[in-house]
């Protein structure tokens, strides 16, 4: 008798277990997943209003610096030249399958956000650092295509060995740039002062400083070795050690439209991917039609449907490469040991370097 009386009290709990909805089912095994998982599905590319926008115009509207040696400025012929030129070329040949499809605009400091947000620009391409109020104010960050710090140029002649010893001298910084507030920061820590020389451009702090109307200049790393390339006697001055802050610039876009801010990411990591795979503009052709590397055909578009998840061309890295170059070409011609800059990688170098940098491509499948 007790074994019927159990055995029809564990049937009532069973079926008041089904019967009652409120009652959650057992979560699925590993087991229960089949082809119709939605993880296993390939998804669908977002529409993109910007890339709508590129496409129907046939150019990419791009915001550059008015005039950083090495990043952006015009040559004697008018045309843009500069690394960060190079990242509109290479976004314009993975949309448009023509790095030359770009129009430049010239845009101070204080107006780039404006110019991005007014819709005056796609892409806001010049020495911008990302950071939180930026990333949370309307704006995105697609990727970090240079690591750089604040720091100072001084005179050679003042032997200076830290910023420190620059207690109570005249800086010379850039209005409207995060150069400001870290100097402001950084001598208010330790109990230094000094007396800012507010400027409006790069241009008026570098003819400031050689006229010696400020005894040191603060700007990142790379924008003081771009000025002091184009001054008088560049040997005469020195960039301090003491390094600030942390810069990491990029491209901009809008935070409307994040399908467009993937396409921007996904053009620079291409770039960087092909170094990584020994790629450059000069064999990616060949590597196209013979690589077995299943990474390079994945990359290439030879063997994979990645372009058009982003609304671009199977192509689309393959474009980039050839008429553009891998990042270390770009680096390398407008920064590095091409260019006049003559910076070394350091931070920038790839993750699996000789000398392991910071960039560290996702992979591409």
């Amino acid at each position: 008798m007790w074994k019927r009386l159990t055995l029809a009290l564990g049937l009532c709990l069973w079926l008041a277990a089904c019967g009652d909805a409120s009652t959650p089912t057992a979560a699925p095994t590993a087991t229960a997943v089949t082809a119709t998982d939605p993880a296993t599905q390939v998804l669908r590319a977002k529409a993109s209003p910007t890339l709508a926008a590129v496409k129907a115009r046939g150019w990419l509207a791009c915001g550059v610096h008015p005039g950083l040696a090495g990043f952006a400025f015009a040559d004697e012929k008018g045309a843009w030249r500069g690394f960060d030129v190079d990242v509109c070329r290479a976004v314009a040949a993975a949309v448009l399958g023509d790095a030359k499809a770009v129009r430049f605009t010239a845009i101070p400091a204080q107006d780039r956000f404006a110019a991005l947000n007014g819709g005056k620009i796609d892409l806001l391409s010049r020495n911008t650092s990302w950071t939180l109020a930026r990333d949370a104010g309307g704006l995105d960050f697609p990727v970090v295509t240079y690591f750089d710090g604040q720091g100072f140029l001084a005179p050679r002649a003042l032997a200076l060995a830290s910023a420190d010893e620059l207690n109570g001298a005249r800086i010379c910084v850039q209005a409207g740039t995060a150069s400001q507030d870290n100097l402001a920061d950084y001598f208010k820590l330790r109990g230094l002062s000094y007396r800012p020389v507010v400027v409006a451009t790069e241009v008026e702090a570098r003819d400031t400083y050689q006229a010696e109307g400020c005894d040191a200049f603060t700007a990142d790393i790379s924008a003081l070795a771009s000025a002091r390339s184009l001054m008088n006697s560049p040997n005469a001055h020195v960039i301090l050690p003491t390094v600030i802050s942390k810069e990491p610039l990029g491209p901009v876009v809008r935070q409307d439209d994040p399908a467009w801010t993937d396409i921007v990411r996904w053009s620079v990591y291409g770039l960087m991917l092909g170094e990584e795979l020994k790629l450059n503009a000069a064999n990616v052709a060949k590597a196209r039609d013979t690589s077995p590397d299943p990474r390079v055909r994945r990359l290439l578009g030879v063997e994979s449907d990645l372009g058009p998840r982003l609304g671009l061309k199977p192509d689309w890295a393959f474009q980039a490469l050839h008429q553009v170059g891998a990042y270390d070409e770009v680096f390398r011609r407008n920064l590095g040991q091409g260019s006049a800059l003559k910076l070394e990688r350091g931070l920038n170098a790839l993750w699996n370097a000789p000398q392991p940098g910071l960039h560290y491509p996702p992979p591409v499948r």
